[in-house]
Order: structure tokens, then sequence, then C-alpha cells
């Protein structure tokens, strides 16, 4: 399963609801506001650091470079619209709003 979380953490509960749900291994990416959770610096680091033991976590990039994100989490992983399609391919998806 390919967890998808496109709303900012600073202001859903969505990442939370995610990450209690989502079994141990599967892939996490952050797309539109969802990828204020992947900026380095915030309250949200320590989190994402240990999340990332348990599950890759990606960003989309031209959602990043648009929102003006400088230095995302170190080892969270940037991909484009086609590593996106890709992992798509491989995984089933669930949203989270």
């Amino acid at each position: 399963m390919l967890h998808l979380v496109n709303k900012s953490p600073f202001y859903t509960d969505s990442l939370n609801s995610c990450l209690k749900f989502a079994a141990k291994g599967t892939p996490v990416l952050l797309i539109e506001d969802g990828v204020y959770g992947a900026m380095s610096g915030t309250s949200l680091e320590p989190k994402m650091t240990e999340v990332m033991k348990d599950h890759p976590v990606y960003v989309l990039k031209e959602d990043v470079m648009a929102r003006g994100i400088a230095n995302p989490i170190q080892g969270v992983k940037e991909i484009d619209y086609t590593g996106f399609v890709e992992l798509a391919e491989q995984h089933r998806t669930c949203t989270w709003s």
C-alpha cells in the first residue's frame, strides 16, 4: 500500500492518521501541502526521523519546489512525477486527506 498525504500536518491530522494505520515497511508519499511534513527544522522533524525507521518516506519534488522548501529532512527521498507513477504502479494507493 502506498500512502499519500496531501494536507499540511500543521493544519490537519491526516499524517498522524496515516502513520497510525500504515503497516511497517509501506511507503509514505507527501504531496501538495503534505510536503510541509518533510521540512527540516520544524517540530515534526524528530517524529519524521523515527517514522523513516519503519517506512520509506518520499516527497514530490515539484511540490517541494513550489512551496520553497529548501532543505527536506535528511533521509526523505525526493521523486518527480515519473517516480510517483512508478510507486503507484507497484502499490495500491490510499489517500489521507
